[in-house]
């Protein structure tokens, strides 16, 4: 059974940072490109970042450049590093990998907020 576990969201104020973590089980994680969507509210949930298994990464435009996608094989964990976080950032975001089907993680809200 595929389990990913999301942590590290939080309340930070504009220009701040976070750190997500999503720590994945059931599946053979360094196999796997690790996806992070987001949903703010009233929107549909869109991807912001991935990473292949060879550790090829993708971002959406509107996070470029201030988002690093990054993943640790022996701890089965992808990260989200968040810089210059801006209010439109404001999102629970959510940890997926595909396996035959979709599985995503409970998601962890991200509030960005003076």
């Amino acid at each position: 059974q595929v389990q990913l576990v999301e942590s590290g969201g939080g309340l930070v104020q504009p220009g701040g940072s976070l750190r997500l973590s999503c720590v994945a089980s059931g599946v053979i994680f360094s196999t796997a490109t690790m996806r992070w969507y987001r949903q703010a509210p009233g929107k549909q949930r869109e991807l912001a970042a991935e990473i292949t298994s060879g550790g090829s990464t993708n971002y959406a435009d509107s996070v470029k450049g201030r988002f690093s996608v990054s993943r640790d094989n022996a701890k089965n964990t992808v990260y989200l590093q968040m810089n210059s976080l801006k209010p439109e950032d404001t999102a629970v975001y959510y940890c997926h990998v595909f396996r035959l089907k979709d599985y995503w993680g409970q998601g962890t809200q991200v509030t960005v907020s003076s």
